[in-house]
C-alpha cells in the first residue's frame, strides 16, 4: 500500500493488544483489523457483509495483507472484534485518524459511528440503534447521518 508509515494503518494498530490464545490463531489480527476498517468505509453494515467484501476483494487486499488462511469467516469477525477492548481499538483509530489529518492538513471527512445499546427496550426483539455521521472538518459541517 502506498501510504506513509506515519498515516499506515498498521504503524497505529500495531499496539492493539491481541486478546486471542496465541495457540488458536489463524488470521492475523491487522489481517482482521484492516478487511473490517476497509469494508465498513464501503457500506458494510454487518459481519457477514465485512466477510463477503473480504471475499470480493481478496486479490486487492492480498497486495498489502498476508492473509495466511484466506478471509476470516464471519464468525471469527464478531469473535474477535467482541473480545478487543473498546478503549483500545478507539485509541488505535484515533492516532490514525490524526496522523492523516495532519499530512492532509484537516482537509478530511470524519467518519464516526456509534451503536446506542441504552435504546433497546426490553421484551421487544430488536437490536441496538446503529448510527454512522460523515464530518467535513475543515468545513465543520454535517455531510450526512444514517440511522439503523
Amino acid at each position: 500500500m502506498n501510504s506513509s508509515p506515519l498515516t499506515s494503518i498498521e504503524t497505529h494498530f500495531r499496539s492493539l493488544p491481541d486478546p486471542r490464545a496465541k495457540h488458536r490463531i489463524e488470521h492475523r489480527l491487522i489481517d482482521i483489523v484492516m478487511i473490517t476498517i476497509c469494508a465498513v468505509i464501503c457500506g458494510a453494515d454487518n459481519w457477514v457483509d465485512i466477510e463477503n467484501y473480504g471475499h470480493a476483494k481478496q486479490d486487492w487486499l492480498k497486495e498489502f495483507l498476508e492473509l495466511p488462511y484466506g478471509i476470516p469467516s464471519h464468525d471469527t469477525l464478531m469473535r474477535v472484534f467482541a473480545r478487543l477492548k473498546p478503549e483500545h481499538l478507539q485509541q488505535c483509530f484515533l492516532n490514525w485518524i490524526q496522523a492523516v489529518s495532519q499530512i492532509t492538513k484537516g482537509q478530511v471527512i470524519a467518519i464516526d459511528g456509534k451503536s446506542l445499546l441504552s435504546a433497546l427496550e426490553r421484551g421487544q426483539n430488536r437490536g441496538a440503534i446503529h448510527m454512522v455521521s460523515a464530518w467535513a472538518t475543515e468545513n465543520r459541517l454535517v455531510l450526512g447521518q444514517q440511522t439503523d
